[in-house]
């Protein structure tokens, strides 16, 4: 007997983003990455609790940092097909510049940005 050990469309290792403001996390990937959300829970205060987005073939999980789990910064690589547009268009989202994009010594053209809720997303297209 083969039993699922994940669920359909997930990958085996998924990030788990604890942040300041997941709400407006989750809306910057819509808006910038084109993400998808595909599931929420939300606690009595409003705060997601858990909240997943798809990103290409990627899952993210999120939360609100709450007592005993507070917000913690991370890095998040990306690959996307244009590094130049998707750069620009985080920070038309209200994020900051960490990088812009160039290209450097190996095959990738990379920039990175933070968003208000912490996190730097490296973005990059393969370029050779």
């Amino acid at each position: 007997m083969n039993t699922p050990y994940k669920p359909d469309n997930y990958n085996s290792v998924s990030p788990y983003l604890i942040v300041d403001g997941a709400g407006k996390t989750i809306e910057f990937l819509k808006y910038v990455f084109g993400a998808t959300e595909l599931r929420r829970f939300a606690g009595a205060d409003g705060q997601i609790m858990h909240a997943e987005v798809r990103l290409d073939d990627t899952v993210l999980m999120l939360s609100d940092g709450v007592e005993g789990w507070p917000s913690v910064p991370a890095h998040v690589h990306i690959y996307v097909p244009d590094v130049a547009a998707i750069y620009k268009r985080a920070l038309e989202a209200g994020a900051t510049s960490v990088q812009e994009p160039v290209k450097k010594e190996d095959e990738d053209k990379r920039g990175g940005v933070k968003d208000a809720g912490g996190i730097t997303w490296w973005i990059a297209t393969k370029v050779e």
